[in-house]
């Protein structure tokens, strides 16, 4: 294992597309849930817990060598927003085409293959992991950074929000995110021997309709 990996899969410049997308963020701040740093936190805390959960333990369950067709499976049935759905397939297909550049790898391919459309991001993105030699904490660490990081960068250029107060609100989220990845680690580890019915199915359904809404915008900053 290099771990030094995980740096370059986690680093926002890896061109899996993440940039384009709000988690959300862009919805909430047009309905007023987000104002500043204080509601930025709460809105990203609540992300994590819900969302960034799930996602991660599909990530660690992919790393851990579940089958990814039954994870992707997993993913659709805890995803009840169809926005979220398709959105969730263009970053697992762009995701995938970095990730086959940087790791080739027999299980990229065949996961390529069989989703020609996209299979669904935390699969992708686990995958990926276990193709740079990575572990299951890593792709769940991974996983639950994208969760919040996005919206916090979105939030800097939706609100012009200092970019240091957007900082500030990740780092006091850090030691929420360790005990989401020990939960998600826990689950998704656990997959190839319980089955998927083992992960968490945590809902957040502000986020599902947020995301019906903000589909529906004749104009849009982020594409999610």
């Amino acid at each position: 294992m290099t771990r030094a990996a995980l740096l370059v899969l986690a680093d926002g410049r890896f061109p899996a597309g993440g940039h384009a997308h709000s988690g959300g963020a862009e919805e909430a701040v047009k309905a007023g849930r987000i104002t500043g740093a204080t509601s930025l936190e709460a809105f990203c805390r609540g992300r994590l817990h819900t969302a960034g959960l799930v996602a991660a333990a599909l990530s660690a369950a992919a790393a851990a060598g579940a089958d990814p067709a039954e994870l992707d499976a997993a993913a659709d049935a805890r995803t009840p927003s169809p926005a979220l759905r398709v959105t969730a397939r263009k970053l697992g297909r762009q995701l995938m085409r970095a990730a086959r550049a940087a790791w080739p790898s027999p299980e990229l391919d065949a996961l390529a293959q069989e989703f020609p459309k996209g299979a669904h991001q935390p699969v992708v993105l686990g995958l990926t992991a276990r193709a740079a030699g990575l572990e299951a904490a890593d792709a769940a660490y991974c996983s639950v950074y994208e969760s919040v990081s996005g919206p916090a960068t979105a939030v800097v250029r939706l609100l012009s929000l200092d970019p240091f107060e957007a900082a500030a609100v990740l780092a006091r989220l850090a030691p929420e995110l360790d005990r989401v990845v020990d939960r998600a680690v826990s689950c998704g580890t656990a997959v190839p021997v319980g089955g998927v019915d083992v992960l968490p199915a945590a809902s957040a359904p502000l986020l599902e309709i947020g995301a019906e809404v903000h589909a529906g915008w004749p104009v849009r900053l982020f594409a999610s």
